[in-house]
Parts: C-alpha cells; sequence; structure tokens
C-alpha cells in the first residue's frame, strides 16, 4: 500500500518538486493539498487548513510534507504526530534552532518517522564529493550563492519578514552541501549581513568561517542578474582541488570533470524518506540551520538601499 502524503504549503516549490518526485514514485500517493490562497489543480482534495485537512481526512493520510514557510512549521507537525503521521520537512525545517528541537522530540515521543529535507544534499555530485574529500584536511573553502530574488522569490514577503531567512533561504542550500561533504565542522568566525533599510533579514550576507584567515568563506548575494552562480570550492592540504557546480550536479576534480549519476533531486528526497518510513526511522540534521543563527549571532549587520 503507497504512503499516502498530502502537502501542505502549495506554492512554487510544491507544485514544481514534490508533486512530479510523488507522481513518479509508486511508494507514494498524492492524497491532498493544503493551500490557503490558490487553488490546486492535482486532482486531490483541497484544504485551506492544516487543521481542516486533518479533521477532514482523518486515517485517510500516512504522512505530511510540510512547504509551509518556516515560522508555521512547528505548529503544523506538533499537529501531524498528533494524528499519528509521519513527516517531511522541506528547508530550512524550522524558524529555530529551538523548534526544530521540538519537533524532533514530539517526533520522537510520538513514534513517527521525522525527515529533514535538504534537497540540495540530494544533488547529483554530493556523494562523489563527501567520498572524494574522505579523510582530507581541508586547506580552503569558497562557497559562492549568488542569484536574483526577484526570479525565486517573486512577490513573496515572508522571506523580508523576522524567520524570513532572507538571502539565506536560497543559501542555506550550499550549507547544507558543505556540512554534507567536508570531513570536519564549520563553525562561524564572523559575518557581515547586508539589510535593505526597508527590510527585516538580508539581501546579501558573507561568511567568514574558523581557518586561515580568508581561506575559508560564503558569499551569498539575491542581487545577482546574470543567470545563477550556485559554487563550491574546496582545496585540501594534499593537493586535491574538488569544485561543485550549478547547485551540486556538477563537480570537477583536479580540473577534470566527473561523471555523476542524476537521480534528481527530489526524487532522491522522496526515495529516502520512503526507506525511513519503512524502516520507522528518523533523520534530523539540524547544521546548516546552526550555522545560520551562529550567522546571526556574531554577524556585523550593514544597511544598504530599500529593495523594491
Amino acid at each position: 500500500m503507497p504512503i499516502r502524503i498530502a502537502i501542505i504549503g502549495y506554492g512554487k516549490i510544491a507544485r514544481d518538486q514534490h508533486v512530479p518526485a510523488i507522481a513518479a514514485d509508486p511508494r507514494f500517493e498524492l492524497a491532498a493539498v493544503v493551500s490557503p490562497r490558490a487553488p490546486a489543480d492535482e486532482g486531490v482534495p483541497v484544504f485551506t487548513s492544516h487543521g481542516a485537512l486533518l479533521e477532514k481526512m482523518a486515517g485517510q493520510l500516512d504522512a505530511l510534507a510540510i512547504c509551509t514557510p518556516p515560522t508555521v512549521r512547528l505548529a503544523v507537525a506538533e499537529a501531524a504526530f498528533e494524528a499519528g503521521l509521519d513527516v517531511l520537512l522541506e528547508k530550512p525545517p524550522a524558524a529555530t534552532l529551538g523548534e526544530i528541537e521540538q519537533i524532533e522530540r514530539l517526533g520522537r515521543e510520538a513514534g513517527r518517522t521525522l525527515f529533514t529535507a535538504w534537497h540540495s544534499q540530494h544533488a547529483a555530485a554530493v556523494p562523489a564529493a563527501r567520498e572524494a574529500l574522505a579523510g582530507k584536511t581541508v586547506a580552503s573553502l569558497a562557497i559562492r550563492w549568488h542569484e536574483d530574488v526577484r526570479k525565486w522569490h517573486p512577490g513573496q514577503e515572508w522571506i523580508w519578514a523576522p524567520g524570513g531567512f532572507g538571502v539565506f533561504d536560497p543559501g542555506i542550500n550550499a550549507l547544507s552541501i558543505a556540512t554534507r561533504i567536508l570531513p570536519s565542522r564549520l563553525f562561524v568566525r564572523g559575518a557581515a549581513l547586508s539589510l535593505p533599510e526597508n527590510k527585516q533579514t538580508p539581501i546579501a550576507a558573507r561568511i567568514d568561517f574558523e581557518g586561515e584567515a580568508g581561506r575559508f568563506t560564503a558569499d551569498m548575494d539575491w542581487r545577482y542578474t546574470e543567470g545563477e552562480r550556485w559554487t563550491i570550492r574546496v582545496e585540501a592540504e594534499d593537493g586535491t582541488t574538488l569544485e561543485l557546480l550549478d547547485g551540486g550536479a556538477r563537480m570537477v576534480v583536479d580540473g577534470e570533470p566527473r561523471a555523476v549519476e542524476d537521480r534528481g533531486e527530489y526524487p532522491s528526497l522522496y526515495a529516502r524518506f520512503a526507506e525511513l518510513v519503512q524502516a520507522r526511522e528518523s533523520e534530523v540534521d539540524r547544521e546548516p540551520l546552526r550555522i545560520v543563527a551562529d550567522a546571526f549571532l556574531v554577524g556585523r549587520r550593514e544597511m544598504v538601499e530599500p529593495f523594491v
């Protein structure tokens, strides 16, 4: 019997990524969606709140994919566990470290599966990059995550509000990859956060990590209008250089492209969720969120021109 799953928060990512991945995996069946502002067209029941969904479809669901803004994740996840459902959390998994710890505790007490679904960790080249760097000492790290906010978040005001993450909403994808492939943990030494005068979250950020000055950095910018620049470059002390390009889709080692198998980020993500549900296990990774929280704690705020 397939896992009957409902999507909570039917935005662009849910429509473009979650729905096709669910449809392509026979282990899942899309049972309903929650879409408070716009009707869905997936041929399944549509509800305006997760409360209405859980009330009307009691006994007809096995899991929820929570794709809402981060600030409401805790309440939705708590209701899901109370209803006996497993939970997949789209990234970032919660608005704060305290909230994801609480969600994890609630899932454990309910005996349900919880999966923090860092989709970029499922990019094609990430497993090979992790293997290539295993056991090595990293000499430098350069993350460049540049894109156009108007292209990727048109009209979405929640990203600029407290708890909305700002440029860290895409930037946390890079951090999820880095924490997955590096053989040691990253610790934030300092950060510079560029906040538009009329917004509450940064439009650009630079993070300096522990290590030799200037050699362990992450640079994120939402003002880049020449396509996307999603790259991670790592140099090891033994001379190995590794580059991940296109958000982890391609890998170059010592200047030579390496072939990788591309299953698709979201199909791979849902395959992992199905494995966890079957095994009655959870997978909770809070490291990317921890780095963002640390950057906000120690970051220097720099006001920039208003964003319109």
